[in-house]
């Protein structure tokens, strides 16, 4: 009996794994995953700033209703959030949403929740001196957050940040769940069709799923050193 690895099945289906079934049908495989990671990013970084920024508001509606909010979330999966935006979107919006924007709204307000607390938690590092001084120039209160406060802040949070991001590109194979045809969703097509090679298909993902993660922590080793070094 052979017990070898036969990784043919990768070279044949290779194109099908980076875009699915692109140009002929809907964009799937790795250039999605990256699509919805890369959305999610940027929508979850602005969310959670927002968040993070409305938890420590000075008006009690707005810190305790965001509160409510976070804890909400924060309490339930993903898997969860995800089939709560696949039913509930339509119905507010009334009309069909995508399913890979169903998913990209999901992980947003998810990670948002999360990316809240490291918003928060930065924030209230910096010495309140700074705000008060920032205040007796008479700048109002946005001014010193977004001028004084959040520019030192943010340094600091950006090994969270990425610790958070890295986590939501996994996060991305859970897309299958709704139909969207992701890197993950992709390999258990071919793995269903060829059916002998599991071991070959799902360590290829494994493999792409460690580049794309270590290529991002990577990138934000290499923005926290510029950071640094402006300092």
């Amino acid at each position: 009996m052979d017990t070898g690895f036969d990784f043919t099945v990768i070279l044949t289906n290779i194109v099908y794994f980076f875009i699915g079934r692109f140009p002929h049908g809907t964009l799937g495989g790795i250039a999605l995953t990256l699509y919805l990671a890369v959305i999610s990013c940027i929508l979850s970084f602005f969310g959670g700033l927002i968040l993070g920024l409305m938890s420590i508001s000075h008006n009690r509606i707005i810190k305790y209703c965001s509160m409510a909010l976070l804890n909400i979330i924060r309490g339930m999966p993903l898997l969860m959030v995800i089939f709560w935006m696949y039913f509930l979107l339509p119905a507010f919006m009334g009309r069909t949403v995508s399913e890979s924007w169903t998913v990209i709204m999901a992980l947003t307000l998810f990670t948002s929740a999360y990316m809240s607390q490291i918003v928060k938690a930065g924030v209230e590092w910096i010495p309140k001196g700074q705000t008060e001084a920032g205040l007796s120039t008479g700048l109002p209160m946005w001014q010193v957050m977004v001028y004084i406060v959040l520019p030192q802040g943010l340094r600091n949070m950006i090994p969270s940040f990425v610790n958070q991001f890295v986590s939501m590109i996994k996060d991305t194979s859970l897309a299958f769940i709704v139909g969207v045809s992701e890197l993950t969703h992709v390999a258990t097509q071919i793995n269903n069709r060829t059916i002998i090679y599991p071991t070959e298909i799902f360590f290829f993902i494994a493999v792409i799923y460690f580049i794309i993660c270590y290529a991002f922590t990577s990138l934000s080793r290499w923005l926290e050193k510029r950071l640094a070094w402006r300092r």
